[in-house]
C-alpha cells in the first residue's frame, strides 16, 4: 500500500497511506469504487477515518441519474460504502459554489468559443480548498481523494515543496486535473492510489466486499447528461443566446463552405459534424465569436508550437519553471510534450519542440518536469514560434 512514514508533526511524506499516531482523516467519497478503496486502505493502516459527499446541483436535475460523480446515487453508494466500513459520513453542500465556480464558468467560456475543463475548475475552487477548511474544523487533520496521482517532499534547489507527481499508472494519471489545487492545501492531501492500477483497485474492492466493486466509472463532465453539453448551455444561455446563432463556415481563404449550426456544437479539432460533403478532410480549426464565424482547414492546420496561458498556480519559484526544459500536457489524454517555457506580465508562454495538434482555448496547460508537477494555468490563445529552439519569436 505505498511508503509508511513514521510519527511527524507536519505533513506527512508518502504519496500514499500514512501510518499516523491516532490521526484522524475525511476523505471525499464520489461513491465510486476509487474513493471506496482509498478510505478502506487508509482505515487499515490506522487512520479515524470520516467520509464525505459533495452535492454539487440540484437533485431534481437530469444530472442527478446514474453516470453523474456527486448525484443522488453517488451519495446512496458512499453511504453504503460508509456503513460496510464503520465509518461516519455526512453530505456536505457545495451547490452554490459549484455554479458559481464550476458551472457558470462553464457556460462562460462556451459562450466565449473556448473549451473549458469544469473537473479542473471543480478541483480547483471547491473541492479541495473549501473541504480541508471543514475538515479541520471538524477535527480531522487531512483530507484524501481517490485521485490517481501521488504527492512528496523534494528539494529544488535551496528548499524543500511538496509536489504532486504523475501516478504510476500512465494510464489512470489524473495528475493534470490537479493542477490548480492551492499548494498550501497539498500539505494536507493523501493520495492512497498514486501507486495503483484500475484493475488491482477493483479487485481490492471486490476481495474487501466493498458495495460499489463493480461500479462502472462516472462521465467525466457530472452535469452533462445524455443530451450533451450544447443542450445544457441551450437550457442556461437561453435559446437565443449568440453562441446558438447559425452562420458561416470559412476557411483560411476567406471562402465561404458551408453553414454552421451555432457555435456551441463545435470544438477546435473536430471533424464531423460539419456537413461539408467530400473532398479534403476539414477540422475546426478555430471559433471565432465576434464574427459568428466557425473557422475550418485541413489537418496541417491544427498543429501550433506555442500557447499563452495566465489564470497560473505555480508550485515552484518562477526560476526553476523556466530553467531548463519541461513537459506540458494540453489535454487529459495528451502525451506530455517537450518544450521551453518563459512568464511574462503574469503569463505563461510555451514554445514545444515539436508542433503539437489541436491546442484548445479555455483546456488547461500543465508543466511538468521528471513526472512532477511544477504548475499550470488556462490556455488564452495558441501561436507560431518560428526559427530553431531557443529565443521566443510570438
Amino acid at each position: 500500500m505505498g511508503e509508511v512514514p513514521r510519527d511527524r508533526s507536519d505533513a506527512p511524506a508518502s504519496a500514499g497511506v500514512d501510518q499516523p499516531t491516532s490521526r484522524r482523516v475525511l476523505v471525499a467519497m464520489s461513491g465510486g469504487v476509487d474513493s471506496a478503496v482509498a478510505a478502506a486502505r487508509l482505515q487499515q493502516a490506522g487512520w479515524e477515518v470520516g467520509g464525505v459527499t459533495f452535492k454539487l446541483f440540484c437533485y431534481g436535475d437530469t444530472a442527478s441519474g446514474a453516470k453523474a460523480c456527486c448525484g443522488l446515487e453517488g451519495v446512496r453508494d458512499a453511504q453504503a460504502t460508509a456503513r460496510r466500513l464503520s465509518i461516519p459520513h455526512i453530505v456536505m453542500d457545495l451547490s452554490d459554489l459549484f455554479r458559481e465556480k464550476v458551472y457558470d464558468d462553464f457556460a462562460r467560456e462556451y459562450a466565449a468559443g473556448r473549451t473549458p475543463n469544469p473537473c479542473v475548475q471543480c478541483n480547483t475552487h471547491v473541492k479541495f480548498a473549501p473541504l480541508l477548511s471543514w475538515a479541520r474544523r471538524q477535527g480531522y487533520e487531512y483530507i484524501a481523494t481517490g485521485h490517481y496521482a501521488r504527492v512528496r517532499e523534494h528539494r529544488i534547489g535551496a528548499r524543500s515543496y511538496r509536489l504532486i507527481e504523475r501516478a504510476r499508472s500512465d494510464e489512470k494519471d489524473q495528475s493534470y486535473v490537479l493542477w490548480g489545487v492551492p499548494a498550501p492545501v497539498l500539505d494536507r492531501c493523501l493520495f492512497p492510489l498514486g501507486e495503483s492500477v484500475k484493475p488491482e483497485v477493483r479487485r481490492e474492492a471486490r476481495d474487501r466486499e466493498l458495495p460499489v466493486w463493480d461500479k462502472g466509472d462516472s462521465q467525466d463532465i457530472c452535469f452533462v447528461d445524455d443530451r450533451g453539453y450544447a443542450e445544457v448551455l441551450r437550457a442556461t444561455l437561453g435559446a437565443d443566446h449568440a453562441v446558438f446563432r447559425p452562420g458561416e463556415i470559412r476557411d483560411d481563404r476567406e471562402r465561404v463552405l458551408g453553414r454552421h449550426q451555432g457555435l456551441a456544437h463545435y470544438t477546435v479539432g473536430q471533424r464531423r459534424g460539419l456537413g461539408l460533403g467530400g473532398g479534403e478532410a476539414l477540422h475546426v480549426v478555430a471559433l471565432e465569436t465576434d464574427r459568428n464565424v466557425l473557422r475550418v482547414g485541413p489537418d496541417r492546420q491544427l498543429e501550433r508550437n506555442g500557447l499563452w496561458a495566465s489564470d497560473l498556480n505555480l508550485f515552484v519559484e518562477p526560476e526553476h519553471l523556466t530553467t531548463g526544459p519541461v513537459e506540458v500536457k494540453i489535454r487529459y489524454r495528451h502525451e506530455p510534450a517537450a518544450a521551453e517555457v518563459r512568464l511574462e506580465s503574469g503569463r505563461l508562454h510555451v514554445r514545444f519542440q515539436e508542433a503539437q495538434r489541436s491546442i484548445a482555448p479555455g483546456q488547461s496547460c500543465v508543466v511538468y518536469r521528471d513526472g512532477l508537477l511544477l504548475g499550470g494555468g488556462r490556455i488564452d490563445s495558441v501561436c507560431q514560434c518560428c526559427g530553431d529552439p531557443g529565443p521566443y519569436e510570438d
